[in-house]
């Protein structure tokens, strides 16, 4: 087959996120998701566009890859192609040769699921084993019990108060109540939900933002955070409940989330929600 490597324009962007909705399944524990575009949709779309990389064959897309920083790359491909022997040569190709556009010379990661043919052609052509990371699931078969706080979906009068949870939680001045706005209009968005929880004493404890991929698939969790003010408190735990009963409100089959591994009180926290750890997931990376 010809295999296509394309940087999308702005206008297709809209097609990248249904293919990556179409492949997401319980069976694949973490992999890219059309959330983690939504997500990114927040620096605009232009920047956004010049971030995400596409292989097609036949007109059709059959991988997909983010930029989450210049040289780390997010990917993943269809589901019948992940054995596909010329499929993972030409994208070794690509990912190796700073010429192809798609990453640069020198050290460089690369996020791949579990299963793909990609990560052994990789390791073989001298690429290495990275950072751990853990991913968690919920199914959401069963109702999820209530998580002790009061959980407002954020709107455009309380946007913010979710953008200050944010800032707090993750000590990032970058996430403003303007840049929520632009994160909300992406057309992403309809099928996500920003989540602000309030304890007993009407405070802003934490925030979540969950994303749908459509109902019988498995929803993700990005981002989830407590304010640094409340920590300590169950908080987070708390608040990965309500994503997990907002997702099966959507009608998504599982609730997904991961974190590195190193971060044990963010696996504790989650565990403590009732998501279950799969096996971890190694990223890969070619050095300089």
């Amino acid at each position: 087959m010809t295999i296509v490597l394309n940087e999308p324009g702005v206008d297709e962007l809209a097609g990248v996120v249904d293919a990556l909705r179409v492949w997401q399944d319980d069976r694949t524990p973490l992999q890219l998701h059309p959330g983690d575009l939504g997500w990114a949709w927040a620096l605009g779309a232009e920047r956004l566009a010049a971030a995400v990389r596409t292989w097609s064959a036949g007109g059709r897309i059959v991988a997909v890859g983010y930029l989450d920083a210049p040289d780390v790359l997010r990917l993943t491909t269809a589901p019948d192609v992940r054995q596909d022997g010329e499929l993972a040569r030409r994208m070794l190709a690509d990912l190796d040769d700073p010429r192809r556009g798609v990453l640069p010379p020198g050290k460089v990661g690369v996020e791949i699921p579990d299963g793909a043919l990609l990560r052994e052609v990789l390791l073989d052509a001298g690429w290495a084993p990275d950072e751990p990371w853990t991913p968690l699931h919920r199914d959401l078969a069963e109702p999820v019990p209530d998580s002790g706080l009061r959980i407002e979906v954020a709107g455009p009068e309380t946007a913010g108060v979710r953008t200050a949870v944010h800032r707090s939680a993750f000590n990032s001045p970058r996430f403003t109540e303007e840049i929520w706005h632009v994160l909300a209009a992406g057309p992403v968005y309809a099928d996500a939900r920003c989540l602000i929880g309030y304890d007993a004493r009407d405070n802003a404890v934490a925030a979540a933002t969950v994303w749908s991929a459509g109902p019988g698939r498995p929803g993700l969790l990005e981002p989830v955070g407590v304010h640094a003010d409340h920590r300590g408190r169950g908080h987070g735990t708390a608040i990965s409940l309500a994503a997990a009963a907002t997702l099966r409100e959507l009608g998504a089959s599982s609730a997904l989330v991961g974190t590195p591994t190193s971060n044990t009180a963010a696996v504790a926290t989650y565990n403590a929600a009732g998501y279950e750890p799969a096996p971890e997931r190694l990223d890969l990376t070619r050095s300089a």
